[in-house]
């Protein structure tokens, strides 16, 4: 009598399987999370583009940037739609305002060293992004 083939796998065939997907993810994951970073930084460029809309409108109808946001129109709100980023208007004077979103402590962003802050400064009708154009990628 003869004994059928033993089908399967061995251990070591399965150790090393499990290695070799250990380090595809380790590879890959902090690579999906980065990207993640960066695709919910448009957020806070979202919420900076309606303020800068609303404060060009302010200005066009009284002459000068509004020094609070309260004072805009479809853009009073201090938080951004995804609630990731507070929004502050942290200068304003008749010419010139600067704004900026800032990640949230208790949100996924605020490992986000790079651009914990995106920041935007308009004179005369002129805008500046930082911290980094990266930073403002859409």
């Amino acid at each position: 009598m003869t004994r059928p083939a033993v089908r399967g796998y061995t251990l070591v065939e399965v150790a090393i399987v499990l290695s070799v997907a250990a380090i595809l993810i380790g590879v890959a994951v902090p690579g999906a999370m980065g990207m993640a970073q960066k695709s919910r930084r448009t957020d806070a460029v979202a919420a900076l583009t309606r303020l800068q809309f609303a404060q060009e409108r302010h200005h066009a109808m009284h002459g000068f940037y509004a020094a609070d946001t309260r004072a805009l129109i479809g853009a009073s709100q201090v938080v951004s739609d995804a609630r990731l980023y507070d929004i502050q208007l942290t200068e304003a004077t008749p010419e010139r305002y600067t704004a900026q979103a800032v990640a949230r402590a208790d949100g996924p962003q605020a490992g986000d060293t790079a651009c914990a802050q995106i920041v935007l400064t308009v004179v005369g009708g002129v805008p500046e992004h930082g911290p980094t154009p990266a930073c403002w990628v859409r």
